[in-house]
């Protein structure tokens, strides 16, 4: 199956082989949460990116390889209602943004800031506080050694604009570390993986930021 990053609830994974990590995409929950499965196909470990829903979906998936850590990428509820039960099947070290850890239903093992580096198996995950759709949302960030990068934004990056923000502070906050740490440093072909709905790039988003900033939204 080719790699579209298209999924539906109660469909089926999106599978995208790199040349050390697979990454699984499944959309889960009355929201329509994306949930990511990283395997390092070096080692077999296993990392799970927000545990969004649907525990019984989300367990079969990962199977019996289980889980080193559960990564969360905010502390909003839609993306966290499997966390519990998936933490306690797995055994998994449970981790978030330190300034969103106090919100998540189940004590945060480990609370990272940017530059952390998280590990899945032989390959690394780093990451980057991009503050404003939550104070302590974070994005992952997989540079393929033989490839392209990958993001993981959680709420913070969608195709056509950035997360829901509630005060204007909290949007500028937002547009200033998407613009100067996510498009700012990586290129054009930089793929991100939201957390809901489709897949982009940065190349396809670069040209309406100065219109996001614009509308503020």
């Amino acid at each position: 199956m080719t790699y579209t990053g298209e999924v539906h609830v109660g469909g089926p994974a999106q599978v995208r082989e790199l040349e050390d990590l697979t990454i699984t995409k499944v959309a889960v929950g009355p929201m329509a949460n994306n949930a990511y499965l990283l395997r390092c196909r070096l080692t077999g470990d296993q990392v799970l990116i927000d545990a969004a829903n649907e525990a019984d979906v989300l367990l079969e998936l990962i199977g019996e390889s289980g889980l080193t850590h559960i990564i969360t990428t905010h502390q909003h509820a839609d993306h966290w209602q499997a966390l519990a039960e998936v933490a306690e099947q797995t055994g998994a070290v449970v981790v978030a943004g330190a300034e969103d850890a106090e919100g998540l239903p189940i004590e945060v093992t480990l609370p990272v800031r940017s530059n952390a580096r998280i590990r899945v198996g032989a390959a690394e995950l780093e990451v980057i506080e991009v503050r404003g759709h939550t104070p302590g949302s974070i994005v992952l960030a997989y540079d393929d050694p033989e490839g392209i990068v990958h993001l993981f934004t959680g709420d913070s990056l969608f195709p056509g604009g950035v997360g829901r923000t509630w005060e204007p502070d909290d949007f500028i906050s937002l547009i200033n570390d998407v613009e100067t740490k996510l498009f700012n440093r990586f290129s054009d072909d930089t793929w991100f993986y939201p957390g809901h709905g489709n897949d982009s790039t940065l190349g396809v988003e670069r040209s309406q930021l100065s219109d996001w900033r614009a509308r503020g939204w």
